[in-house]
């Protein structure tokens, strides 16, 4: 059976540098029937376990490490045994949430199996200093977290961010994937590489 991309849509409140805002994040899942990746685990444990269904979680990976893509994480991971995977330049991140370490150490290329489908890490600094995508090349797909969104890049106003990085990223690091892949973002509405080229400012 081959690899499917899924969504769940979960509701919650992001925090840092002494804000909070309400926000929407899209947490996705990539697998068939028997086994399943997730990417990002916020706001709701159970929302993420329900979608899962029982399947086996080969791994949680974090795109990145602000609370509202994480503050899930350990309660889903302890409901699923899911190993989580966060790069560590965002431990930082992870530490204003957890007082135990992630289990794994994602880095640019790492790579997940599941469901005969390959995902490969790729290393996106910018929004966070350890924010990652993975990309499946057999789906025409990427997740991009908060790097990429449907009209440009993520937000680069806050600690831990910067823009010039970000721009680069995107450009070297996303823009020569092909044009027809699927931009599946934390936030918001899908998109393709093609369609965000003329917006990388």
């Amino acid at each position: 059976m081959a690899a499917r991309i899924e969504r769940v849509i979960t509701s919650g409140t992001f925090s840092l540098d002494g804000g909070d805002w309400d926000v929407d994040n899209n947490v996705w899942l990539v697998g068939d029937d028997e086994e399943v990746l997730v990417v990002d685990a916020a706001h709701s444990a159970d929302a993420i376990v329900e979608a899962v269904g029982g399947r086996r979680v080969v791994a949680l990976v974090c795109t990145h490490g602000h609370n509202d893509h994480i503050n899930a994480a350990r309660d889903f991971a302890a409901a699923t045994k899911a190993p989580i995977w966060l790069n560590p330049a965002d431990r930082m991140l992870w530490d204003t949430q957890y007082d135990v370490a992630p289990d794994h150490e994602l880095a640019d290329g790492s790579t997940f199996e599941v469901a005969g489908t390959t995902l490969v890490a790729i290393h996106t600094p910018g929004h966070s200093p350890g924010s990652m995508c993975l990309y499946a090349a057999d789906l025409g797909a990427v997740f991009t977290g908060d790097t990429l969104f449907h009209g440009g890049p993520g937000a680069t106003g806050r600690s831990y961010s910067d823009k010039p990085t970000i721009l680069n990223s995107i450009e070297t690091r996303l823009l020569s994937l092909p044009p027809a892949v699927v931009v599946h973002t934390g936030h918001g509405d899908t998109t393709t590489i093609g369609a965000e080229i003329g917006n990388i400012t």
